[in-house]
């Protein structure tokens, strides 16, 4: 069985109950139909005559929100045309964001500096704490929103003004600073599925037909990747964390490709560090299949094929401690496992140093909700083990963050038992929305920002994806608000030391 997504589509293998199937039922039937009479009129679409004098200007999002700067996107077509995948063909053209104070005076704009149908414009000196409200146009015509309606959110704003019309203006405010001063940033990404070719298939669905790259050009999970590395060095990342999935099947050719594009980074071990995630798993091929040698390439590639795939390390004062949440036998479609040994490890770590600052990643949630899916138990870390790791953050105060991948979507979560940690779910890097969170350390609290991976080739191939599982890939993926990408939080991080200070030199800390 192929299988390109770990989750949420790829765990419908794991057999999800009758109930959870009807519940979402109701969502996936259209979408379904919808797909097959796009398999049937694609030809006829593909090759309706152009009309240049006409534009749509579509799926606006405001991706980025931060205290003093916002990054908008939207995508401008052809009406009546198709790529063959139920999307308009690329309108090329300008495009502008005019914004202001007050709904009736947008006095500000900002623009490209070239023309693209894939437009990204960044509005920078906004005020914390301030509400703006703006329109993005193109050739005069006002984009309008990525629909997220099927979770109730919002894709363009942090209030609900504009929705009801027609190209807006939308509103946003923007959060305040994180308390204190600015330490250091880190870029948190995770499934990179090096050596996939096609993004969204699903075994026995013949309707989710999945989106191949178009021809000739390099392979998506490169071009992502590449593309990842470039934009969180652009965007101020001192560290980069990569939560699993690094590949697509644990080949090793595939993860020495991976590790090549991430040296692009740094040093491994020194300026990113890497889990492994259930496709990463010993023996794994890119046919799903359990190879004969079962090869742990991960280990070997990255680990020199030594220790274990779990560690801490202490980085002037920040402690990173990453875990291998399928450290297990199993076909990488069932949940997530940490095991005894590295779960006595991992809370005895906390136990020692139970109030320094601590950043915990790992590829499995602990816990999956609000999902547009069906939500089964390969989407997350085995339930015994979830809450004995949640009963280690609530005895430890020092953790302030846990980085997830896995779900391939945006979604905050702050669970009762454990308040001071926030529950981070990234999305995939490899596609829609495509790109990373960067983490925005100062000593009185944090910031997480999502950021799309901004070069063309990169642009291109995530608005090609947005048509994942028949079009609903949005509506899961993005986040449903603003908030799911977007945030501040409070902690003591005073103790951590700026990379000036420290330069970057990493000691080991309860190193198995």
């Amino acid at each position: 069985m192929r299988c390109c997504l770990s989750a949420p589509l790829a765990a419908l293998s794991s057999l999800p109950s009758p109930c959870e199937i009807l519940r979402s039922g109701a969502l996936l039937a259209p979408a379904l139909l919808r797909a097959a009479a796009d398999a049937l009129h694609d030809p006829v679409r593909r090759n309706r005559p152009r009309h240049p004098d006409t534009l749509a200007a579509v799926n606006l999002e405001l991706v980025t929100l931060t205290e003093d700067g916002a990054v908008i996107t939207w995508y401008t077509g052809v009406p009546g045309t198709g790529d063959g995948t139920g999307h308009m063909l690329p309108a090329i053209t300008e495009g502008e964001v005019v914004y202001g104070t007050h709904p009736a005076r947008l006095n500000r704009s900002a623009a490209e500096d070239r023309p693209t149908a894939h437009h990204q414009v960044e509005l920078t000196d906004l005020e914390p704490g301030q509400t703006y409200y703006y329109r993005a146009q193109s050739r005069g015509v006002a984009a309008t929103p990525t629909p997220l309606h099927l979770v109730r959110g919002n894709a363009v704003g942090t209030n609900f003004h504009g929705l009801g019309s027609s190209g807006g203006p939308y509103s946003f405010t923007t959060p305040p600073p994180p308390p204190g001063r600015h330490l250091l940033s880190i870029a948190l990404c995770n499934d990179l599925h090096l050596g996939e070719t096609t993004a969204g298939l699903m075994a026995g669905v013949p309707l989710m037909r999945g989106v191949s790259q178009e021809p000739g050009r390099a392979p998506y999970p490169e071009v992502m990747s590449r593309a990842l590395v470039e934009e969180a060095r652009r965007r101020g990342a001192d560290l980069l964390l990569a939560a699993g999935d690094i590949s697509a099947g644990g080949s090793p050719p595939d993860l020495a490709e991976a590790k090549r594009i991430l040296d692009g980074f740094g040093a491994h071990g020194r300026d990113y560090f890497v889990v492994r995630g259930n496709h990463d798993r010993p023996g794994h091929s890119n046919h799903g299949s359990v190879g004969d040698s079962c090869q742990d390439a991960f280990r070997e590639e990255f680990l020199g094929g030594e220790g274990p795939a779990y560690f801490a390390r202490d980085l002037g004062g920040l402690r990173v401690v990453g875990l291998d949440t399928y450290r297990k036998d199993g076909n990488g479609a069932d949940s997530g496992g940490l095991g005894a040994e590295q779960l006595s490890w991992f809370r005895g770590r906390l136990k020692e140093h139970k109030d320094q600052p601590t950043l915990v990643f790992g590829h499995h949630p602990l816990t999956v909700r609000d999902s547009v899916f069906p939500v089964t138990g390969g989407q997350r870390l085995d339930r015994r083990e979830a809450r004995s790791v949640l009963d280690a953050y609530a005895g430890a105060p020092g953790v302030f963050l846990y980085h997830a991948g896995h779900t391939h979507r945006n979604k905050r979560t702050v669970l009762a038992q454990a308040p001071h940690v926030t529950m981070q779910e990234v999305g995939a890097a490899k596609e829609y929305p495509g790109g990373f969170c960067l983490l925005r350390i100062h000593s009185g609290g944090f910031a997480l920002n999502h950021f799309k991976s901004s070069g063309v080739p990169a642009r291109e191939w995530g608005e090609r994806t947005r048509r994942v599982a028949a079009g609903l890939w949005p509506h899961h993926a993005l986040g449903r608000s603003v908030g799911d990408r977007n945030s501040v939080s409070a902690h003591d991080l005073s103790g951590i030391a700026r990379p000036a200070e420290q330069g970057l030199a990493c000691s080991p800390v309860g190193r198995p």
